[in-house]
């Protein structure tokens, strides 16, 4: 028996501008808690897509280094180079460093291309996209508390109009046996559409968000290797960061780094990035490679990281709804390597009832409340 699915969301935009990691590194050697298991098969899910698909998702696997550096105002640059960098690397100013992944545990893909491809695919195989809408409420069958649809409304900010001085949008119910909740760092907005079941139990306070800057650079003399560089630096005005490198194969680099805890703004397109931040991580840039002092600042740029109180994610069926209504997200800086592992396992929930990965410790059950009666 078929199914038809359909994806609905704010922006087209949404994705990249939501969670800009284009560079993150997929370590596995260091997933070693809760997230390990997930982490694992993630991985290797990763490289089976990269294979499958038929775009170029930036995928490759890489080294990853551990530098910590020091550009403090005053102080005496080191004139040590440190063997097990790349050549590249050629900052004065960095004091000790170790590799923490190689090309058997890490790798690297570019997030935008990896989603645009994933959604063709689902395009490609009769799902629809709902773009400019988001979810507003949920249908729950009072007897079964089985999930029977949502409720969405328009995001077009110029699509509502004026009716005997108040402003009406029009809600378009879309009939649904199993819907998955993705909703990023805007998750902590989800406590009213949940209130509509009058059933579930999720205490969407536990979410929050992190906001965090990046840039990509052009690799003026393309010298930059598949060498990903995590670093504790200490800055000229003596912050203490720790932002991180990824050279692309494309020949351009990302660097992130730089973060405040905050709410996002209603709009994805409202992210806007902060000056200062971005002037530091051109200083971290510069420190690191000479070869950066004369590269051409493609994007500049922040995101939100979606985040959770326990630090894991929340994946699984919403407690308070016996059947149909599942959620995942809260993955942090690790979105794009858990993504693919994610996916599979809310799958394996909706159609075998039951999942190849263990997912209890990311159980949304452990954030609910109990319901006033």
């Amino acid at each position: 028996m078929g199914s038809s699915r359909s994806l609905s969301r704010r922006q087209p935009q949404l994705a990249p501008r939501a969670a800009k990691p284009a560079g993150f590194s997929l370590l596995t050697g260091v997933m070693e808690n809760a997230l390990g298991p997930l982490a694992r098969k993630s991985f290797a899910l990763h490289a089976e897509l990269a294979e499958s698909l038929p775009q170029d998702v930036g995928y490759r696997r890489c080294k990853t280094h551990s530098v910590s550096m020091s550009v403090k105002a005053g102080s005496r640059p080191s004139t040590r180079k440190i063997n097990t960098l790349p050549t590249w690397v050629d900052g004065t100013d960095a004091i000790r460093a170790s590799v923490i992944g190689n090309e058997e545990n890490t790798g690297q893909v570019h997030p935008e291309r990896l989603t645009k491809a994933l959604l063709e695919e689902v395009i490609k195989k009769g799902g629809a996209v709902r773009e400019h809408t988001e979810i507003v409420g949920l249908k729950m069958n009072a007897e079964t508390r089985a999930i029977e649809g949502v409720y969405i409304k328009s995001t077009i900010r110029n699509s509502m109009h004026i009716n005997d001085g108040h402003k009406e949008v029009e809600i378009e119910f879309l009939p649904a046996d199993n819907v998955i909740l993705a909703l990023g760092v805007w998750s902590q907005t989800l406590q009213s559409i949940l209130a509509t079941t009058n059933a579930a139990t999720l205490n969407t306070s536990i979410f929050s968000g992190l906001k965090v800057h990046s840039m990509v650079l052009a690799d003026p003399e393309q010298k930059a290797s598949a060498d990903a560089l995590f670093l504790t630096y200490r800055g000229k005005n003596g912050s203490n960061l720790e932002p991180e490198v990824y050279p692309r194969p494309d020949d351009t680099v990302y660097v992130c780094g730089v973060s405040s805890e905050e709410a996002p703004p209603q709009y994805a397109d409202e992210i806007v990035a902060e000056a200062a931040a971005i002037e530091t991580l051109k200083e971290v840039a510069t420190a690191v490679s000479s070869n950066f002092n004369k590269a051409k600042v493609l994007k500049q740029q922040s995101c939100f990281l979606p985040c959770t109180d326990d630090g894991l994610p929340v994946i699984g069926a919403v407690p308070g709804v016996d059947k149909g209504l599942y959620i995942a997200t809260g993955h942090s800086c690790w979105g794009i390597l858990n993504g693919p592992a994610t996916g599979l396992g809310i799958a394996e929930l909706i159609v075998e009832g039951k999942t190849t990965v263990d997912l209890t410790a990311f159980d949304p059950a452990r954030y609910s409340f109990k319901k006033n009666s």
